[in-house]
């Protein structure tokens, strides 16, 4: 059915403010349960749509966003997270910040493009574990590289005699990072092998040389198991790694390039994956080498890899089978 009613959500820590679009009829309420019961039971009646007619619409804030994206899942009410970014870049400047006015906001926002918004699918418990195994486990491992760096310029001035409790708790601490990190990896390894779907996914993308387990978790959660994104093109513009034109009639003759509004860390892994592909597939190391013997940019070449090794997971997992290397059937 067609989104005839927009309602517009800001959440905050404590409460979430609520306007609805159409007789920008206002509320407060607190940010639980409860709460949520009352803002919907409120919303129907002070909406003259019908239920189906009805979109929610809010920020994706983590963790203050996310019972009430569970809460909506169970009642099978039609709604769409978006980035904050989004809204804020879709509506033009704007002076100062009210939550009031931010959830007038949001509900122009879902009403301007009710045509073209998708509801948004929460991913499995699962894929939500993994995502936030991952999370933490990164935070470990940076905690325990800054101990390391740390402890290494110590050692370089420092006397160890002299120093014994300073050395010997900092070396403590990265063995217990270390523990934990495993045991983070473990768990995480038992929630693919026993789940079907993500453990068939996880073995065909890791069936890609170059790609190694890190990236395949991040690739699952990211992606919701391959149904956030339609294509490898529109995942590489997630990334950051799609180049776009920049021209603009006669003055501006900008070359290609990509974008800085990315995810980061896959952008990062996929760079990895890139490197390592370079160095122990053969058919990427002829084909960066080819270029670059060409005299072509060593990053752009990097970026093509990047956006070739996406272009596979893709592939590899729309055709549900695993990457076949078609170059040692070569001739």
């Amino acid at each position: 059915m067609k989104i005839k009613e927009t309602i517009g959500i800001d959440i905050s820590k404590l409460t979430f403010d609520v306007r609805i679009h159409s007789n920008q009829t206002f509320k407060v309420f607190e940010n639980s349960f409860k709460g949520f019961e009352m803002m919907t039971y409120w919303a129907y009646k002070n909406s003259s749509f019908l239920k189906d007619e009805i979109m929610f619409t809010f920020e994706h804030t983590g963790l203050y966003s996310h019972n009430l994206s569970v809460f909506l899942t169970e009642q099978n009410i039609s709604y769409a997270l978006v980035p904050g970014l989004e809204i804020k870049r879709s509506l033009g400047i704007s002076r100062g910040k009210d939550d009031k006015i931010d959830a007038t906001r949001i509900a122009l926002y879902g009403y301007r493009l009710r045509d073209e918004i998708v509801p948004y699918n929460l991913p499995s418990q699962d894929v939500m574990s993994l995502k936030s195994l991952l999370s933490l486990r990164d935070r470990l491992v940076r905690q325990r590289a800054g101990y390391k760096a740390s402890m290494k310029e110590q050692k370089r001035v420092l006397l160890k005699k002299d120093n014994k409790i300073l050395f010997e708790t900092q070396e403590r601490m990265i063995i217990s990072f270390s523990k934990q990190i495993k045991k983070i990896e473990k768990e995480m390894e038992n929630i693919v092998k026993n789940n079907g779907q993500l453990k068939h996914l996880y073995q065909l993308i890791t069936s890609i040389k170059g790609v190694g387990s890190q990236t395949a978790l991040f690739l699952i959660t990211y992606t919701n198991a391959f149904t956030k994104f339609k294509d490898a093109r529109k995942f590489a513009s997630f990334c950051g790694i799609a180049p776009f034109p920049n021209s603009s009639g006669t003055s501006i003759r900008g070359r290609t390039k990509v974008s800085h509004l990315a995810n980061k860390k896959i952008k990062s892994l996929l760079d990895l994956c890139a490197k390592s592909a370079i160095q122990y597939n053969p058919e990427m190391k002829a084909y960066y080498h080819k270029r670059i013997e060409k005299g072509k940019n060593k990053m752009s070449t990097i970026n093509i890899i990047r956006n070739k090794i996406v272009s596979r997971v893709f592939a590899v997992v729309k055709r549900q089978t695993p990457y076949v290397n078609t170059m040692k059937f070569a001739a």
